[in-house]
């Protein structure tokens, strides 16, 4: 019962008095934010991307925008992106007034388009070439048949492994501290500095991305086996 009794006070004095768990409701309402957002970007900048490599692997054109979209992927995937993230906010705006949340949401949304943009040009690499010549021999044009052909095929197939990064993306967020975004990190970290308690605010921090993670794990699963019906029929 000691122990027990311990514990909730505890809990008590830490997360309950002076209302501190609204730092953790906060932060998490803003990594949902930057999270939402940030995939966003990377989706849309993401598949951009992927057409442009894609599209000069098939066909041989967009030569410069593939060389621009080779050079931003190596950058992106070659570094860090707690220092991009620093790089952004600390050198590229360092003159501008701009808000910390923006500065995350372009950071990370940015990083988690390179990976995106490799994950559907695999997609797109995957799809038999016979599909191009069938809709060529339809009257159909290369853009055409990549707009109303291949990429409904290569969405459907890398759909699960775009869940997957829009998980990973969300883990991400938390060194968005950095900047001093109060995001859930952060929060957690706000309750460690002023109550000198470091075990309670981390564990509710890790058992929050742990949910998280586990109700969109959930999703993907789900997802990857209604994707997998309807392959059979």
């Amino acid at each position: 019962m000691n122990f027990i009794d311990n514990f909730i006070n505890k809990f008590h004095s830490t997360l309950i008095e002076k209302d501190r768990w609204l730092y953790l409701l906060d932060g998490l309402k803003t990594t949902l934010i930057i999270t939402f957002f940030a995939v966003i970007l990377g989706m849309v900048l993401g598949f951009l991307i992927a057409i442009v490599r894609s599209t000069h692997d098939k066909t041989g054109k967009l030569g410069f925008l593939n060389v621009l979209a080779r050079i931003y992927l190596t950058v992106i995937r070659g570094t860090p992106v707690v220092v991009q993230l620093l790089i952004i906010y600390f050198v590229i705006f360092a003159s501008v007034n701009v808000g910390k949340t923006f500065v995350a949401v372009l950071a990370f949304g940015l990083n988690s388009a390179a990976y995106v943009a490799e994950i559907v040009r695999s997609g797109i690499m995957s799809i038999d070439n016979g599909q191009f010549e069938a809709s060529a021999s339809l009257g159909l044009n290369y853009p055409k048949t990549l707009l109303s052909v291949i990429l409904p095929q290569a969405f459907k197939n890398v759909l699960p492994a775009l869940a997957n990064e829009c998980i990973v993306l969300l883990k991400e967020t938390s060194v968005a501290g950095y900047i001093a975004v109060i995001d859930l990190t952060k929060g957690g970290d706000i309750i460690r500095s002023q109550t000198y308690e470091a075990f309670l605010p981390l564990i509710a921090v890790a058992l929050i991305y742990l949910t998280m993670v586990m109700i969109l794990s959930s999703l993907v699963t789900k997802l990857e086996r209604r994707l997998a019906r309807s392959d059979r029929g």
